[in-house]
């Protein structure tokens, strides 16, 4: 541990106010270049997760404790900021894989990270289950039964949790997180999963719908950055120390405060 915040320490000093510790600790522009190979850094923003991102109503731009963090590292880096927006997890994933963008902001998965390269969590948010409310499930431990059906964001973390972890009950791919309400209350399964802020989001729009208690996973959000970078290992120590020191300073928690995020928690 003593190593690893030493190691976090020395990636930290370039960002000092200080002009002589910028002199003394350049940012490598090698591992910038790798980062951001066309000069600015391309950050996939997942907007069919509220408690990450979503879209201002008076600008119709991007706003959230994601695009905070992008900008703080731009910020940091001396790089511009491109804000590229999709409606899943996935299609970020999809676009990272292709190099059309350089960063990512998702959960942390090891089919995801096959390809992708991971810094420590920043948020931690839950996986829950919602049913109708004249549902017999009182609990998640019936959910996994044959014959049910868990409509899921096709692509999603917990989708592929679920993928992992779900024995008997079969499970039904909405097109995106958005969509697994509407796709349920259109009479597909009988049981929705998702982030439990999504779900109750979305479930405002019906009535007779209830979520069960508990949650079914623990969702980790991290940066992701893709692995067939020549500097990924580089790009992805110097990325942890911001991520290490957002959280520390109360970064993290004061954007998440500055836009009403409940029910999510700064990962430790």
């Amino acid at each position: 541990m003593k190593s690893f915040l030493t190691l976090c320490l020395l990636l930290i000093s370039p960002f000092a106010n200080c002009e002589s510790t910028r002199a003394m600790n350049p940012i490598d522009q090698s591992m910038l270049s790798s980062f951001a190979p066309t000069g600015t850094l391309r950050v996939g923003i997942n907007l069919g997760n509220p408690v990450l991102a979503g879209t201002d109503a008076s600008t119709q731009k991007p706003k959230g404790v994601t695009i905070d963090i992008a900008n703080e590292i731009g910020r940091r880096t001396g790089l511009p900021i491109q804000l590229i927006p999709f409606q899943s997890a996935g299609a970020t994933v999809d676009a990272i894989k292709t190099g059309n963008i350089d960063l990512v902001f998702v959960a942390i998965d090891p089919v995801r990270g096959e390809d992708i390269s991971y810094t420590p969590p920043y948020i931690q948010i839950e996986g829950a289950y919602m049913v109708k409310a004249s549902s017999p499930f009182k609990n998640n431990t019936e959910v996994d039964v044959a014959g049910n059906q868990i409509v899921v964001g096709k692509g999603s973390a917990y989708d592929l949790y679920l993928t992992r972890e779900i024995k008997y009950a079969t499970l039904l791919r909405s097109a995106s997180s958005q969509a697994v309400v509407d796709d349920f209350m259109r009479g597909q399964g009988n049981v929705a999963a998702g982030v439990k802020q999504q779900l109750e989001s979305d479930a405002s729009r019906y009535t007779g719908l209830r979520m069960l208690p508990d949650r079914f996973m623990v969702i980790n959000q991290a940066i992701g950055i893709p692995k067939a970078r020549a500097e990924y290992a580089k790009t992805s120590v110097y990325l942890s120390a911001i991520i290490t020191e957002l959280k520390a300073s109360g970064f993290v928690a004061d954007a998440m405060k500055r836009h009403g995020i409940q029910g999510a928690k700064v990962a430790e």
